[in-house]
């Protein structure tokens, strides 16, 4: 496979996460879109790394940010079931009513 497959592939995902991101109101549904945004960037370090520099940098990033990936999903999901307690829906318009 060449560079540019692996290149319209992340755009591919990072569009369906944009997309995912932008138009559910379901925080756990915006959560995965955030997570498939950062994997499309995931596929981006580790082509690069591989295609261009022959060096193990882009596979550092991708495990840096899969590694990051999980302490957000983590941090995000205690937020929505304090969100869930709080107003009974995961919705993120109701997120608000988490101030003070």
């Amino acid at each position: 496979m060449t560079l540019d497959k692996f290149l319209v592939v992340a755009a591919a995902l990072f569009c369906c996460g944009l997309y995912t991101v932008m138009t559910r109101r379901n925080a756990v549904a915006v959560l995965m879109g955030v997570e498939l945004i950062l994997n499309a960037a995931n596929i981006n370090f580790v082509a690069f790394s591989h295609f261009l520099s022959r060096v193990m940098g882009g596979q550092i990033f991708a495990v840096f940010v899969i590694v990051l990936a999980a302490a957000e999903a983590a941090v995000a999901l205690a937020i929505f079931l304090r969100l869930f307690a709080t107003t009974g829906t995961v919705e993120v318009d109701t997120a608000d009513q988490l101030k003070g």
